[in-house]
């Protein structure tokens, strides 16, 4: 078991699988309309509750951020295999690989954009990458729940694999010719980001089939890339016709 805790996120896994949860645990001193929300969901979802001070909350979710709600959920069994996930989709699929984003708040906010869009999968390597973790499911605001996300021994042949099954590989650096606009987002697609600062690895940059960038009319060179996730899913969003 392990801690789980915010509104969104507890919320979200009593939605998508209250089997998991073994317990919800909330701040007794909290009597708002918020809370008596949530206290219903929990009651509907059958799940036990229990009534525990700050003190207690704060050592179990090992933060104070816990929003007086902790919840003690088992993990979901993630996809092992993204061509199954790839298979299960209709229509043409929209994947975002990650490469190299380590802190936990940008992932979070990078899947809660992501299910937004309505992007199919998130793929990112093993090493040096950030997995799901209680930061990152509470940033999500619950799209951890919901977005698949596939850690790759080797992020290259992945996108090559992809690339076999018709998918366009869409990278996106500064330095790119192209502005995001310029690719087509309604086909088949995957879009690499890469770590800020570092941006995509070499190999990964190679093997794209196409680099972009985002258009920077300003002082500052990039973007943080939580908000460059958004800025190039919408993109693809406004071109599918959503």
């Amino acid at each position: 078991m392990k801690p789980l805790y915010g509104f969104h996120a507890v919320g979200a896994r009593l939605r998508a699988a209250p089997g998991s949860v073994h317990e919800v645990c909330v701040d007794a001193s909290r009597r708002d309309a918020r809370m008596q929300q949530f206290l219903r969901k929990v009651e509907a979802a059958g799940v036990p509750l229990k009534t525990l001070s700050a003190e207690r909350l704060r050592a179990l979710a090992g933060t104070d951020r816990h929003q007086g709600v902790v919840a003690q959920v088992d993990d979901l069994p993630g996809p092992q295999d993204l061509h199954a996930v790839l298979d299960a989709i209709e229509g043409a699929p929209l994947v975002l690989a990650l490469d190299g984003v380590t802190d936990p708040h940008n992932l979070g906010a990078i899947l809660r954009t992501a299910d937004g869009a309505g992007v199919h999968l998130v793929i990112a390597p093993k090493d040096h990458a950030v997995g799901i973790n209680p930061t990152v499911a509470r940033v999500a605001s619950g799209a951890a729940e919901t977005v698949p996300y596939v850690m790759v021994t080797n992020l290259v042949r992945t996108l090559r694999e992809l690339q076999d099954r018709g998918l366009w590989v869409v990278g996106t650096d500064d330095q790119a010719g192209d502005a995001m606009f310029a690719a087509d987002w309604r086909q088949p697609v995957v879009l690499v980001l890469g770590a800020e600062g570092s941006g995509m690895r070499r190999l990964v940059r190679e093997t794209c089939d196409q680099l972009v960038r985002i258009p920077m009319l300003g002082a500052v060179e990039s973007l943080n890339v939580s908000v460059a996730a958004g800025v190039c899913l919408y993109e693809a969003v406004r071109q599918r016709g959503a």
